[in-house]
């Protein structure tokens, strides 16, 4: 993996094991794109810088700039528009500079862009480390001169996808809802604009920042999981994000770009003489081998240079959350009790819900008020923690700090301290408003209280919760030219707070949670291990969620509960088992009313949690490979292999059977094809080699009913036996 510069061409090459990536300097200092795509052998065998021309050089108009300024006579989607201080609202750049640093890790290049009039600088960075696949791309913007430039609209890079030929490409994302988050959808690109987007104020339950584009045309299929080109990419930003796909009339045949950063809608940024910004990480990549290996290219990145080091490679512990059972009733006794029979199970962190603070026995009270509830728990936590600890377990608890009750001591204290339009009235979502992480002293005085709460009590892991998204956009304290600067300042704010905490308590452990999946993006990957997918935990529906979940982000990350049954949600009935297969998909957590579960119940439970502890580390830290896709037909499958293929772990779920459908049959993937596997879980033991297991499978046929399951594990022989 390296960059390279080719003084003659004046082109940079970004290569990694299997892709390229490629750019360089054009006739009058424009920056242009090349290519992106499979790794050829020769720099000259790139369209642009040998003989072969540039593809995706067209009319001016049209051209494939590398960054793209809003002004002259250009038409598409620009990376940045900004207006001087003389009401000039024309940027026009050109290539100035380059510097190139590699080390034992990475290789990083800064390519430097000026404005053809003005003091102003853009400096773009691309990083490419030497274990990954991955590129990562982002911008800063220097006002190098003595009046102040408003930025209005600013991403961090444009990527330019190649002709499809005769084809088109195709768009999959993902999508959803409260309770639904990260459902698949994938739609043909026309011509025009599509448009991914949060305006909330976080990432968002209703889309996340990632992408993947493949193409079809005559005589050639689209990708699927095992082939096919698949062109994909993930923003690192936990605020207002924008993916934009666009296919011109111009470009019609050509190829499209897709373009990321932060929204600008509502945006703007004052920035003042000798400042400059930053924009997110847009991480992306290639392969030419279907939208699995995709997958798991950007779960080793992932696992590798976004996720905390200091937890990134140990494994995540089973846990038992208290909500379901407890709720708001939070008292000593009734948490102790709940920890005796988490024990039991083989629970390794037990965490209590909302409900142990302030005046808060609803979500009408409390928020903002992070001090131990004196009438809940007189004797404050370290009774219960102690009970825990004792009980061989780590003690969680969950909090809300970006939130406010108006009935609470800090509202009364602060009613400024929130995001408010001063002749609007503030609109309550679940009882609370948003403070707001733009102002230094709200974070100072969050900061306080947290580092206080973990300063005092053992806690080892934090559910950070964020319930509801921003509304009144006001900060009437901010200058009037900085008034929008809030949807960023709040985003920063929130990593400042979180960064700060990690640093002070580098044994706690943290989860980002928002209503579910709300707040999940690369952005937060860098601080949080762990995320709460989703609030919907019906084993079922979870596997819809799962399978989306798992297209962009790491399985070691994707925390899934097990529950009651029948479910809350869907007053769906499933067996203890199922359930737990489907929570084994990821990280497992259990949130049922344990305390009523029969001791059948408990004792099949942990015998459950047991076989999960035996192969998470297939789980969290192997190589996923979707085989069968619950949207698809009557059962899901899906096997976590380890890099080494010397193990492998297989799920089998059945849906609702229709029609007499045919059993499942499950070809296993990624296996050593000459090894011999011993195959543990469909009657007795018995072992094939890796070859007959990917060539003709494992029948399912015991699996004759509806929400039924199977865990098969594989394990490779010593030669000779």
């Amino acid at each position: 993996m390296s960059i390279k510069y080719l003084a003659e061409k004046r082109a940079w090459f970004i290569e990694t094991a299997t892709t390229a990536y490629v750019f360089g300097v054009e006739e009058g200092n424009k920056l242009l794109h090349y290519y992106w795509g499979t790794r050829l052998p020769n720099q000259t065998d790139y369209p642009g810088v040998g003989p072969l021309p540039n593809q995706y050089v067209y009319d001016t108009h049209e051209a494939a700039y590398e960054y793209l300024g809003w002004g002259g006579i250009n038409y598409t989607e620009p990376d940045l528009k900004v207006t001087f201080a003389d009401d000039v609202r024309d940027l026009v750049l050109f290539y100035h500079d380059y510097d190139l640093t590699e080390n034992n890790v990475s290789s990083e290049l800064k390519v430097v862009l000026k404005d053809a009039y003005y003091p102003f600088q853009v400096n773009l960075f691309y990083r490419v480390f030497n274990d990954s696949e991955i590129i990562e791309r982002w911008a800063s913007v220097l006002n190098l001169g003595d009046t102040p430039t408003r930025i209005e609209q600013i991403s961090s890079g444009t990527l330019h996808l190649p002709s499809p030929g005769e084809g088109g490409y195709r768009l999959t994302h993902l999508a959803g809802r409260w309770g639904a988050e990260f459902q698949v959808n994938r739609t043909n690109i026309t011509d025009g604009k599509k448009s991914l987007e949060s305006r909330r104020g976080h990432t968002s339950n209703e889309a996340t920042p990632w992408f993947a584009l493949d193409y079809a045309g005559p005589g050639r299929a689209g990708a699927d999981e095992d082939q096919g080109q698949v062109w994909f990419g993930g923003l690192g930003w936990s605020g207002n994000w924008l993916v934009t796909v666009e296919q011109s009339t111009y470009l019609k045949g050509k190829g499209v770009r897709v373009s990321s950063g932060i929204n600008p809608f509502d945006f703007s940024w004052n920035l003042k003489p000798g400042q400059s910004f930053e924009t997110p990480v847009l991480s992306f990549g290639y392969t030419s081998e279907g939208f699995g290996e995709a997958s798991r290219l950007f779960h080793r990145y992932q696992l590798r240079h976004i996720l905390p080091a200091e937890f990134a490679g140990k494994p995540r512990p089973v846990l038992y959350n208290s909500w379901e059972p407890i709720q708001f009733d939070v008292t000593e006794q009734s948490q102790m009790d709940l920890a005796e029979v988490a024990a039991r199970m083989g629970a390794e962190l037990f965490v209590i819900d909302d409900g142990w603070f302030g005046a808060r026995d609803s979500d009408h009270a409390g928020l903002g008020d992070w001090f131990v509830s004196p009438t809940k728990l007189p004797n404050g936590l370290k009774p219960i923690i102690e009970h825990v600890h004792a009980l061989g377990m780590e003690f969680g608890i969950w909090i809300e700090p970006e939130m406010v009750n108006p009935d609470s001591d800090l509202y009364r204290a602060h009613p400024d301290w929130v995001y408010y339009f001063p002749t609007r009235s503030r609109t309550e979502r679940r009882q609370q408003l948003v403070l707001n992480l733009s102002r230094t002293d709200v974070q100072a005085y969050l900061f306080e209280a947290l580092d206080k709460l973990l300063s005092e009590n053992a806690i080892s892991f934090v559910k950070w919760d964020y319930n509801r998204p921003v509304s009144e956009p006001g900060w009437p304290e901010a200058p009037s030219a900085e008034q929008r600067e809030m949807w960023v300042r709040s985003a920063q704010g929130f990593y400042n707070l979180l960064d700060r905490l990690r640093a002070a308590h580098p044994q706690v452990s943290w989860e980002s949670c928002s209503s579910g999946g709300g707040r999940v993006d690369l952005g937060v990957l860098r601080r949080a291990d762990q995320v709460w997918t989703s609030d919907n935990t019906d084993p079922y529906d979870r596997l819809f969620i799962q399978e989306g979940y798992t297209l962009a982000y790491a399985p070691r990350t994707m925390f899934c509960w097990v529950v009651d049954t029948p479910h809350w949600l869907g007053k769906r009935d499933t067996s203890l088992t199922y359930r737990f297969h489907s929570s084994m998909l990821g990280g497992l957590g259990i949130g049922g009313h344990i305390s009523n579960w029969s001791e059948e119940e408990k004792t099949t439970a942990r015998g459950l949690v047991e076989e999960y502890k035996q192969i998470r580390h297939l789980v969290q830290d192997g190589l996923i490979y979707r085989h069968l896709s619950p949207r698809d037909g009557s059962y899901t499958a899906v096997s976590y292999v380890r890099e080494d293929r010397l193990e492998a772990v297989l799920f089998v779920l059945t849906l609702g059977r229709r029609l007499a459908l045919p059993p499942a049959q499950v070809r296993l993937k990624g296996l050593n094809p000459t090894t011999l596997y011993r195959v543990e879980g469909v009657g007795e033991p018995f072992t094939l080699s890796g070859a007959a297991l990917m060539q003709h499978g494992l029948n399912f046929g015991h699996l004759k009913y509806d929400f039924d399951s199977a865990k098969i594990y594989l394990s490779a022989l010593e030669p000779g036996k």
